[in-house]
């Protein structure tokens, strides 16, 4: 099953360039990476590869105003491919942990909205491939958890770190600590899922939020990720600065001429973006 579009909105080429995931640009500006490594889209350094330079392709493509990363009815992702651990070292540990963390990162930097579309199961580095999306939707029938403890090991693709920015380090550590796989109405009750869908409906949500996004201040809204996610990690002064800075370059933009003009003529919420 190829990745899945709305209908009505039609589809621009499908991409045929990678073996481990698909990818797609729809006419929305929605670009879908799509995990397609049977049976569970297990993170192994081929799909890694793969995943870093569809990444990589994106971040440079101004086209792309909205990213969903997404799996299979049966797994978003169930985590990396074991077999990679061994010689069980710590000379191992280092070579895993320097092949999935830039990957991760470079999603995480992506100048565009991401949004992880989580189905089946998303379990250790794949729940950690979900976080480093902004936004995450699950079905309710999702297992989301950080395993890596029942093999005697901590998560090492950024689950200890990104996890309890986002949840808080008492239920991230729940998780860590335990291992224990929980129900995506739980994840959503904690904040870890943003939004819940109906089975089989994770994917078309996940592509109407993401075009939703498409068609907002492209500039503006790749200004407000950079301050939000850089003042996370610093002191309140210097996000403070950051974002007067930020705001300021917004004004520079087409987009800032014409919401203003158009707030001013037709009132709020009816300016049609230009994405410049």
């Amino acid at each position: 099953m190829g990745p899945q579009s709305r209908a009505g909105k039609g589809t621009m080429e499908r991409e045929v360039v990678y073996k481990s995931i698909e990818t797609e640009i729809l006419a929305d500006a929605v670009k879908i990476i799509r995990l397609a490594h049977p049976p569970v889209n297990a993170l192994n350094l081929e799909l890694l590869e793969e995943l870093h330079a569809a990444t990589q392709d994106i971040a440079k493509d101004q086209s792309v105003r909205a990213v969903v990363l997404m799996g299979t009815e049966k797994a978003f992702c169930a985590g990396a491919d074991i077999s990679q651990f061994k010689p069980v070292n710590s000379t191992t540990g280092k070579e895993v942990a320097n092949r999935i963390r830039p990957v991760f990162d470079a999603l995480a930097a992506l100048p565009q909205p991401t949004i992880a579309a989580i189905t089946g199961y998303a379990l250790g580095g794949g729940l950690e491939l979900a976080l480093a999306c902004d936004f995450r939707v699950a079905e309710a029938s999702a297992m989301l958890g950080l395993a890596e403890i029942q093999l005697g090991i901590i998560p090492g693709g950024g689950g200890t770190q990104r996890l309890p920015r986002l949840i808080g380090s008492s239920r991230a550590k729940d998780l860590i600590f335990s291992g224990r796989r929980i129900k995506a109405e739980e994840a959503l009750a904690w904040g870890l899922v943003d939004r819940l869908s109906e089975r089989g409906s994770a994917h078309d949500d996940a592509l109407e939020w993401a075009a939703q996004l498409a068609t907002g201040p492209t500039l503006a809204i790749t200004a407000a990720k950079r301050a939000i996610d850089t003042g996370l990690d610093g002191r309140l002064e210097d996000g403070l600065s950051l974002e007067g800075e930020a705001f300021a370059g917004t004004l520079d933009t087409q987009d800032a001429a014409l919401g203003v003009d158009s707030f001013l003529n037709q009132g709020p919420g009816k300016a049609q973006f230009l994405g410049r």
